[in-house]
C-alpha cells in the first residue's frame, strides 16, 4: 500500500493514541525499577508486547515481513528496541525526569537527521526551524516543572536511546511498502527481546520477590506504551513521513505535565503554559505545507486549418 504521506486525520488520531500511552511510560519505569533492573525491567516490557503481538498476528492472520527484510529487522529491533530501552532504563536509575525529558526531545531532530541521510527526505527551512522552536518550548516546559534538572556522564546513555529510537523509526519506513505493518511491528519486537534476554535473566527469581504493584506496572507497559503505543506509532509512520511523525514527540513532556495536573494536582505555572503553546507552535509551523503555486492560466492554442 502507498503511503499518502501526509498528516490526515487518521494519522493524528495514531498519533495522539501512541504519545498519551508513551508520556505514562516513564513513570511506570521509575516504579517498577524499585523491585527490578533495569535489564529485566526492559525484558518484561519487550516479553510481554511481543506475547500480544504473537496473539494478534495468528487470530488476524497476518504473513510475516519477505524473508530478504529479516536481516534488517534484526537489526533494526536490536538497536530501536534491546537498545533503546535498556539505555533508558539505565539512564532513569541517576539521571532527573526533566535531564531525561530534554534528550528524549532530541529525537525529532535526529529523526529528520537521520531520514535527509539514509532515505534523502528533503528537510525544507520552515520544518528545520519549527523543529528548533518546539525544542525551545519543551525546554521551557521543563525547566519550570520545578524538577531538578542536572547534567551528568550518565545522560550520554539517554542520547543513545534517541539515536537508536531515530535508526528505528526510519529504518522500518520503505519496509512498509513491501511488508504488513503489523507483521514488521512483530517481528521486530521478536527481535528485541531474544536481545534483551541476557539482560534479564533473573527476572523470574525479581517477579516471585515483588509486590504486585510492582508487576502491575509491567504489565501496563508491555501492554500499554508498548503494544498499544507501537502499533499506532507505526500506522502514523505507515501514512506520512517518519520526520513529519516524529515531530509530534516534542508534544510529550507538556503531556506529561497535563498528566501530572490531573493526576497529582501539580498545577503548572504560566511558564509551563507559554512553553507548551511554543511547543504547539512548533510543530505546527514545521508541518506546515507550502500552498501549491496558483495554476497558470490555460493557454488555448487555436487549430490552425490546412489548406
Amino acid at each position: 500500500m502507498s503511503s499518502p504521506e501526509r498528516l490526515d486525520g487518521r494519522a493524528l488520531t495514531y498519533i495522539g493514541i501512541a504519545l498519551l500511552t508513551w508520556s505514562s511510560a516513564y513513570a511506570a519505569i521509575a516504579y517498577a525499577l524499585a523491585s527490578f533492573t533495569p535489564g529485566e525491567v526492559a525484558l518484561a516490557r519487550l516479553s510481554i508486547g511481543t506475547l500480544c503481538f504473537a496473539v494478534l498476528l495468528t487470530v488476524k492472520r497476518v504473513a510475516l515481513p519477505a524473508r530478504r527484510d529479516w536481516p534488517q529487522l534484526i537489526v533494526l529491533g536490536v538497536i530501536g528496541l534491546t537498545t533503546y530501552h535498556l539505555c533508558l532504563n539505565i539512564a532513569e536509575t541517576r539521571v532527573a525526569s526533566g535531564t531525561a525529558a530534554i534528550l528524549i526531545s532530541l529525537v525529532p531532530a535526529a529523526t529528520a537527521a537521520v531520514s535527509a541521510i539514509w532515505v534523502r527526505e528533503r528537510l525544507s527551512p520552515r520544518t528545520l526551524t519549527g523543529l528548533g522552536v518546539a525544542l525551545v518550548g519543551v525546554v521551557m516546559v521543563v525547566l519550570a516543572s520545578g524538577k531538578d534538572v542536572k547534567f551528568e556522564p550518565m545522560a550520554a546513555l539517554v542520547l543513545v536511546s534517541v539515536m537508536a529510537s531515530a535508526i528505528f523509526f526510519v529504518g522500518q519506513k520503505p519496509l512498509f511498502a513491501r511488508n504488513s505493518m503489523l507483521g514488521v511491528t512483530g517481528f521486530t519486537f521478536l527481535a528485541g527481546t531474544l536481545g534483551a534476554l541476557p539482560f534479564g535473566l533473573g527476572l523470574p527469581h525479581a517477579l516471585a520477590a515483588a509486590p504486585a504493584s510492582h508487576i502491575g506496572a509491567l504489565l501496563w507497559l508491555g501492554i500499554a506504551p508498548t503494544f498499544i503505543g507501537y502499533i499506532a506509532w507505526n500506522a502514523a509512520l505507515q501514512r506520512a513521513t517518519a520526520s513529519q511523525v516524529s515531530s509530534f514527540i516534542y508534544f510529550s513532556p507538556p503531556i506529561a505535565v497535563l498528566i501530572g495536573w490531573v493526576w497529582l494536582g501539580e498545577r503548572p505555572t504560566v511558564l509551563t503554559l507559554i512553553g507548551g503553546a511554543i511547543t504547539v507552535g512548533g510543530v505546527v509551523l514545521a508541518n506546515a505545507r507550502r500552498r501549491p503555486p496558483a495554476p497558470a492560466a490555460a493557454v488555448v492554442a487555436t487549430p490552425v486549418k490546412q489548406s
